[in-house]
């Protein structure tokens, strides 16, 4: 017997509950992982709460982001063996290319289970291998945070050197878009409230850095950062609220990046159609993209930026710990 955390999406936190399971045997196509860690995201707190969009279930196992050691494998499939250190993607069945809408129903921790258990079974494609550089609970961070920022940066209009990027928030997209960007040579300017955390920004690299609650106008105040012209990309968080400054902000031609919906407002599309900027909604990434930037990862010997790490006993207090929104970079419970 193993055990998992389990939730019914909508009921809180309170809905948490931690379960015997039997022990399981992968299929022919699949794969055993003994779960060494996980993190959390956002979208996990909006799951729990029940203000994300997905199909009513009466039980799921929650979180999309861990990483552990396959244990046992699967008489047909060829990708692993015993003692691989490896990740979960996102989207089980995204492998590569554009999205499709089927590719939705295979998203852990929403549309299926999720890893937050001791053990899990995964199909061999679902998989990927994480940098030797990086503990588990470093690997655990990146399949939807790190892969999303990647995606954002380097898999439409690629960032390049000499460019320059503004990215709001110090959240986990976020701090990984700080880094893979200075990994390409680009200018970073980065937002916050907190005069704390734009610090710690700086000294992961950050360029230039703006307080939003001091600086009100803060698309104006990046693009006169920028020179004048504007930045070349946004890496947008924050959702409608936030995208008027974003679209301030914006050269002509140059692109945001939608990732986050934390703020409601009303859309003004004039700016987007007089400015020539493209607007690209991001849903994470494909096990290509992941490949991709584990190799980056690897070169650039960029580390994942933990906040605080919790005890597999202890998940209810990190969904809180996540609701309080002081956290920089990612938390991550440790499973075992």
């Amino acid at each position: 017997m193993s055990s998992q955390w389990v939730i019914k999406p909508g009921a809180g936190v309170g809905s948490l509950l931690r379960k015997d399971v039997p022990d399981l045997q992968p299929a022919p196509h699949q794969v055993l992982v003994k779960m060494r860690a996980a993190s959390l995201n956002f979208r996990d707190l909006l799951i729990i709460d029940g203000l994300y969009p997905l199909e009513a279930a009466e039980q799921l196992v929650p979180l999309s982001d861990g990483a552990g050691e396959v244990v046992a494998v699967g008489s047909e499939q060829t990708r692993f063996k015993i003692g691989d250190r490896v990740a979960g993607i996102f989207t089980q069945s995204w492998m590569g290319g554009e999205m499709v809408d089927a590719d939705l129903a295979t998203a852990l921790g929403g549309s299926i289970d999720g890893v937050l258990s001791e053990y899990r079974l995964f199909d061999a494609t679902g998989l990927v291998h994480i940098p030797d550089s990086l503990t588990f609970a470093e690997g655990a961070t990146l399949p939807c945070a790190a892969v999303t920022a990647w995606n954002a940066l380097m898999c439409d209009k690629p960032i390049r050197s000499g460019q320059t990027v503004l990215i709001l928030g110090t959240g986990g997209v976020a701090i990984f878009a700080l880094q893979l960007a200075r990994a390409a040579g680009a200018r970073v300017i980065i937002t916050s409230s907190s005069d704390e955390k734009l610090e710690r920004a700086r000294a992961l690299g950050a360029n230039e850095t703006i307080n939003y609650r001091n600086v009100p106008e803060w698309g104006l105040k990046a693009k006169e950062i920028s020179g004048g012209e504007g930045v070349d990309m946004v890496v947008e968080t924050g959702g409608p609220g936030t995208l008027a400054q974003s679209l301030a902000a914006t050269r002509r031609g140059g692109s945001i990046q939608m990732i986050g919906v934390l703020s409601m407002g009303e859309i003004d599309p004039l700016p987007i159609l007089t400015g020539g900027i493209s607007v690209r909604g991001i849903m994470v990434g494909s096990r290509e993209m992941f490949d991709a930037m584990n190799k980056s990862i690897e070169f650039a010997k960029i580390k994942p930026v933990i906040d605080r790490e919790f005890a597999f006993g202890d998940v209810p207090q990190a969904f809180e710990y996540l609701r309080g929104a002081s956290h920089m970079g990612k938390i991550v419970i440790n499973i075992g």
